[in-house]
């Protein structure tokens, strides 16, 4: 179901009888063992999804969403920020239990060009490299916000106003809802004929509950495929440039580049790609960092570096994946080195393998093995996903 593109009426009985109900599952097992811990780390849980999309009212319509978390069998493991106290000796599987409004908004279009977005809402820009939902988790990040969606021909205008960033941690402890004072997202993308999709974004971060992370970014993204012949060539070159903004303790400037290029030749695909976030060695507190970004998807599944290090990060990476029929197989290497000085971070070795076993259920397999140096943990993760929507 799309939370968008519902017809309209006048009839004022439509936001009920053209309405939409969606219910969905995600179990998750996922074991961690991680060096420094007596115990390695068991979850089993599920989360029931339940989405209501209204009819549309004079361009008015309705968006709920309820997410409920629960372990089942196995809770082996620490949630994380204070949610399972009693579990500490465990790694952390943030996947806390609880029961949450995940969305609740109201849209309305002013005309097939622009819309408004009011109420909790989930915020995906380009990549998420920035701002996304963390869907990874089990409890989504989504957004107290106003935002506002301008389309015109090959361009497209995003803008939003946050108030509270409700976070993976759910609302029971103080790191699950951060403040927010003038938090701003700006996105402006458009594609260019022989270039590719090219988006300018400036997002500036005012966090009353973490000051750290208050910051101003501005950047410039490029992302493009060329066909030749049976071959599919993709790239993207992204560069974005940050600094301290309101309550930040650390006055600072920070950079940020990624270059990736891939070719694609039938169900096959390989890609290479190097990720910078500069940082400084003698002086915590200077490096790039992305707060409200879907960090899972960068940098290595085993999460190693939710935070930059101060040094920053020299992330260097392979990409395989295949396809045939309803199998997936995706590989990932990555090399680790601090930004400032070139200490060796390790590397680690990504791995899934999928199935989509019906129309309504689907399975996969998630590796990861990361071996750390200078201080960074060696950890191994497994994770079974079994999706079902209905």
């Amino acid at each position: 179901m799309s939370e968008e593109g519902v017809k309209t009426s006048d009839y004022i009985g439509n936001l009920i009888t053209g309405g939409e109900v969606d219910l969905s599952f995600r179990y998750r097992y996922e074991y961690v063992d991680q060096d420094g811990f007596s115990d390695n780390a068991e979850a089993s849980t599920v989360r029931g999804r339940l989405s209501l999309q209204t009819g549309t009212y004079r361009n008015l319509d309705f968006f709920v969403e309820v997410d409920d978390i629960r372990e089942v069998g196995i809770n082996n493991f620490n949630a994380g920020a204070g949610t399972t106290p009693n579990r500490t000796r465990y790694p952390v599987v943030a996947d806390p239990e609880g029961t949450e409004m995940n969305q609740v908004y109201a849209n309305y279009s002013i005309s097939k060009n622009w819309s408004w977005r009011a109420g909790r809402q989930r915020i995906n820009l380009d990549n998420q490299r920035f701002v996304g939902g963390v869907d990874w988790r089990q409890n989504e990040q989504t957004f107290d916000a106003l935002s506002t969606v301008y389309q015109h021909g090959e361009v497209t205008a995003r803008y939003a106003y946050v108030t509270k960033v409700r976070r993976i941690f759910g609302d029971e402890v103080p790191a699950g809802r951060h403040d927010q004072d003038g938090t701003h997202f700006l996105n402006v993308s458009g594609d260019v004929d022989g270039l590719g999709k090219i988006s300018g974004y400036y997002y500036r971060i005012d966090n009353q509950d973490s000051p750290a992370a208050s910051t101003s970014t501005y950047g410039l993204r490029l992302s493009g495929i060329r066909d030749i012949d049976d071959f599919m060539f993709r790239y993207t070159a992204e560069y974005a440039t940050q600094s301290d903004v309101a309550d930040n303790p650390v006055s600072f400037v920070a950079n940020y580049w990624n270059l990736e290029a891939g070719v694609s030749f039938g169900d096959f695909s390989v890609g290479v790609g190097w990720e910078v976030l500069t940082g400084s060695a003698d002086n915590p507190g200077k490096a790039f960092r992305t707060p409200l970004a879907t960090l899972h998807a960068f940098n290595g599944w085993a999460d190693k570096f939710l935070e930059t290090p101060a040094a920053g990060l020299d992330d260097r990476y392979l990409k395989v994946n295949a396809k045939r029929g309803k199998a997936i197989v995706q590989i990932r290497y990555h090399d680790f080195e601090a930004e400032d000085g070139g200490a060796d971070f390790g590397d680690e070795l990504d791995v899934q393998i999928g199935y989509q076993l019906s129309e309504l259920l689907r399975a996969d397999l998630f590796f990861a093995y990361y071996g750390g140096n200078n201080g960074i943990a060696d950890t191994d993760k497994f994770w079974l996903v079994l999706i079902l929507k209905l």
